[in-house]
């Protein structure tokens, strides 16, 4: 509970220096004011262009991150990552193509972009079983995977130029200039997957058990793991196509929030969403203010922080590998 507390109560001081961060100022008396009692241009100017990236930044961090957390569970690998296994490769490569090729169909992004890192998933489940799931091979398929769909979606940005800003934000993991309509079509989403993350948490706790107990209980063991994994797929999906790949964050926050509030997913799923919130909103904040009045993507500041960590973590976890 405290773990709770201490971190929503730093969301909320983020979310105000976030909302403070550029050249317009506001405070929180004014913004209160002008948001729901008397017009304010300062005010509605902020609503207009910073809301819209924070909320879009805290929803895609919770998102994430959870998927991170599912994943773990899933191929019980602490090292598994959406970004790392390269679902959101393939995720965003999907989105590119339904942007550049049929623009009119943007609201069902998501959905192409799911079909997309689903097909990633089961790429690198195919390549990496070999009458199991072994995390190092899982890791070195994944990794393998998201060159390969990085490269096509980094060379077809390299032809579309700069005329694709779309695209290419799905391509740098860019969160400016994003409006209340990308807000809408993540929102919808993302509180469809996290409802659903928070319904299977008991699975994701049963996926920590031997196949063979797990059979033994009478539960069909391949058919919850494809469940969560879908789950996690679509959470890692719909973010990517929004904001783009943001690499090593559901593999750093999970383990945090693991030291945090322990394993029971029940009360892990919950706390990284906000940690994923906090986390993505950080590397956006910190990313507009190190550079100032230029920017450096959350995705480059997460790939900075993320590399040595993950360095780290796999270190501590060649004995299981």
């Amino acid at each position: 509970m405290i773990s709770f507390l201490v971190t929503g109560a730093a969301l909320i001081m983020l979310f105000l220096v976030a909302v403070n961060t550029g050249s317009l100022k506001a405070s929180p008396g004014q913004i209160i004011k002008g948001l729901f009692i008397e017009y304010d241009e300062t005010v509605a100017t902020i609503y207009s262009l910073r809301f819209p990236r924070i909320f879009i930044a805290m929803l895609a961090g919770a998102a994430v991150a959870v998927s991170g957390v599912m994943l773990q569970a899933v191929m019980k690998n602490p090292l598994a990552d959406p970004g790392i296994m390269g679902i959101s490769s393939g995720a965003g490569m999907a989105a590119i193509l339904v942007t550049v090729f049929a623009p009119s169909l943007y609201l069902a992004v998501p959905v192409f972009a799911f079909l997309g890192g689903v097909f990633a998933c089961s790429i690198v489940y195919i390549l990496s079983w070999k009458g199991e799931l072994s995390p190092l091979r899982v890791i070195l398929t994944g990794v393998a995977v998201n060159a390969f769909f990085t490269g096509l979606m980094s060379a077809g940005e390299s032809m579309m130029g700069a005329n694709y800003s779309g695209a290419a934000s799905i391509v740098n993991g860019n969160i400016t200039m994003k409006t209340w309509d990308d807000f809408q079509m993540l929102l919808v989403y993302t509180v469809i997957g996290l409802l659903l993350a928070v319904v299977f948490s008991t699975k994701c706790d049963i996926l920590g058990l031997e196949d063979k107990t797990i059979l033994s209980l009478g539960i069909r063991v391949n058919t919850v793991r494809i469940l969560v994994s879908a789950v996690a797929v679509l959470l890692a999906s719909i973010s990517t196509a929004v904001v783009g790949s943001i690499s090593f964050l559901g593999l750093l926050v999970p383990h945090i929030a693991r030291l945090l509030v322990g394993n029971s997913h029940k009360v892990l799923i919950p706390y990284t969403m906000l940690l994923g919130s906090f986390t993505l909103l950080l590397a956006d904040t910190v990313g507009r203010t190190i550079a100032y009045p230029h920017e450096i993507n959350a995705a480059v500041i997460m790939a900075v922080i993320g590399g040595p960590s993950f360095i780290l973590l796999l270190r501590r976890a060649k004995a299981e590998l």
